[in-house]
């Protein structure tokens, strides 16, 4: 095994193991939330009333712990739609990490910079949208 290959692994395997975290966090807030009601609140909404992307992720995560696609979706569509793009890049960062073929995007969407200026222009469409658009 190449250098190159040796460390394309291990930033897979440190991308894995972010969102293994990442996963374990919002697990661990959506089972507080189905359990005990209480969540996280936002401030942008607390002090202005303006939903940011995030409001009601927990609510999602808490209907998707019970099964309801449909909650979840209703609660937050933008992250829900975030997690399933993460699953597919953990898929690849776990077939990467194992040894098998890395898996990536083609052209400029394999460059992180591309992937942050996608989802920040995506989260502001989501929350004006959210914010402008009757409910």
């Amino acid at each position: 095994m190449s250098d190159i290959d040796a460390a394309v692994r291990e930033a897979a395997t440190r991308n894995l193991v972010a969102a293994g975290w990442f996963g374990a966090s919002g697990l661990a807030l959506s089972v507080v939330h189905a359990v005990t009601g209480l969540g996280v609140g936002c401030p942008l909404r607390h002090f202005t009333g303006i939903l940011c992307p995030f409001c009601g992720a927990t609510r999602m995560g808490s209907d998707l712990l019970v099964g309801d696609l449909a909650g979840a979706w209703s609660a937050n569509p933008f992250v829900l739609v975030g997690l399933g793009v993460l699953g597919v890049a953990v898929a690849s960062w776990a077939m990467t990490a194992l040894g098998g073929p890395r898996l990536r995007p083609p052209g400029r969407l394999a460059e992180r910079r591309t992937w942050f200026w996608v989802t920040a222009v995506a989260a502001a469409i989501f929350m004006v949208a959210r914010n402008l658009l009757p409910h």
